[in-house]
C-alpha cells in the first residue's frame, strides 16, 4: 500500500470517542497522514502547540474544555492561528455550522461523516502531494 499523503504531514485528531478515533487515526494513516491524537480540549491546545500539524479535526463536544473554547484559543496564538481546523462533531444544526465558521473552524463535517469524505476534506485544505487516483 503506497501512502498518497506528503511525507512529514500530520493531523492532529481531536476526539473523545475511542471507536471514532480509532476509525479516523486509522483511515487518515492508510492514506499516509501522521496523526496525534487527543481526547480532550486542553490536550488538544498542548498537542496543537508542540506537534505543529498540518491540519485539525477537531469535535466540538469533548471533555474539559470544548472544541469552540480550544480553537478560539489556538486562533488567537501566533504558532498555530493559521492551522486549519476542521470541525468534526455531531451539533448538525445549520446555526452551529455557522457558529464554527464564525469561531474561527476553517470547514465542518457533520457526524457521523464517512472515513473517505473526512480524508477528502483534510486533502482539500492541505492537499495530497501525489496523485489520489483509485481513492
Amino acid at each position: 500500500m503506497e501512502p498518497t499523503a506528503r511525507i512529514g504531514q500530520t493531523i492532529l485528531l481531536v476526539e473523545d470517542n475511542e471507536d471514532n478515533r480509532i476509525i479516523y487515526s486509522t483511515v487518515l494513516r492508510h492514506v499516509g497522514y501522521d496523526v496525534v491524537e487527543a481526547e480532550d480540549g486542553v490536550q488538544a491546545v498542548a498537542l496543537a502547540r508542540s506537534a505543529l500539524p498540518d491540519l485539525i479535526l477537531m469535535d466540538i463536544s469533548i471533555p474539559g474544555m470544548d472544541g469552540w473554547e480550544a480553537t478560539r484559543i489556538l486562533r488567537k496564538d501566533p504558532t498555530t492561528m493559521a492551522i486549519p481546523i476542521i470541525a468534526l462533531t455531531a451539533h448538525a444544526l445549520t446555526d452551529d455550522r455557522e457558529r464554527a465558521l464564525q469561531m474561527g473552524f476553517t470547514a465542518y463535517l457533520a457526524k457521523p461523516v464517512e472515513p473517505r469524505t473526512v480524508v477528502a476534506e483534510v486533502r482539500r485544505w492541505i492537499g495530497t502531494g501525489e496523485s489520489t487516483a483509485g481513492q
